[in-house]
């Protein structure tokens, strides 16, 4: 039997037909630039996108990369994996990091739309995508551990560069920052060092309350 025809008409291994998957998952991505996020971009303060994200996270990592744990970080993997992360928010949204209900089911949801959008690809590059999209999320390589460092980095600075704004419009508290973050540590303990700070700094100027049995803020 002879290979099956797509409907431009290019058999469905054929150069063209790789093409044209390649070009409708480009397509298709555009639409993370619609999903939006509940942290704020400390200029304009108007909610940060899915796309935006991304871009940020990668930036932060070639910037950062000196300050991972590891020594030998395959720099490269880590900025496909972030960003190739987020696409499945396309179909399954952005679940915020303190909703503990929806997070119960993020990763199925998520799941589903890994399958789906990333079987748009060509076969040998949707599973190269769908691998580093489990990596990610099963955080047990050093280039996961350093990307889940960043993507947990990026929104806390972008909070405390704006006054605590989302965090304290869903009545999130210090304890509860850290208690989310505190595993960026596994990926630099530097940036986690900088992060501690960087919260205290806004809880000492009012913008982040503490949690139930810690010590007030300093007057």
């Amino acid at each position: 039997m002879g290979a099956v025809a797509t409907t431009s008409g290019s058999p469905a291994n054929s150069p063209a037909a790789r093409l044209a998957a390649q070009i409708e998952f480009i397509a298709e991505c555009d639409k993370l630039k619609e999903i939006f996020r509940q942290t704020i971009n400390t200029t304009s303060r108007r909610a940060e996108n899915d796309a935006e994200h991304s871009w940020h996270l990668c930036l932060c990592v070639i910037v950062l990369a000196e300050h991972a744990n590891a020594s030998n970080l395959d720099v490269l993997r880590v900025l496909k994996m972030l960003i190739v992360h987020d696409l499945v928010e396309i179909d399954a949204g952005d679940t915020f990091a303190y909703d503990t209900a929806a997070m119960a089911h993020q990763h199925e949801r998520e799941a589903v739309a890994a399958e789906r959008i990333f079987g748009l690809l060509p076969a040998d590059q949707a599973r190269e995508f769908r691998g580093l999209w489990d990596e990610f999320e099963e955080k047990q390589t050093l280039e996961a551990r350093f990307a889940t460092a960043v993507d947990r980095f990026q929104p806390m600075l972008l909070n405390c560069r704006s006054q605590g704004a989302a965090w304290n419009r869903h009545g999130i508290t210090h304890d509860r920052v850290v208690g989310r973050n505190r595993h960026i540590a596994e990926g630099s303990a530097e940036l986690w060092h900088y992060a501690e700070k960087m919260l205290q700094e806004v809880v000492d100027a009012g913008h982040l309350a503490k949690g139930p049995g810690q010590p007030p803020v300093k007057a």
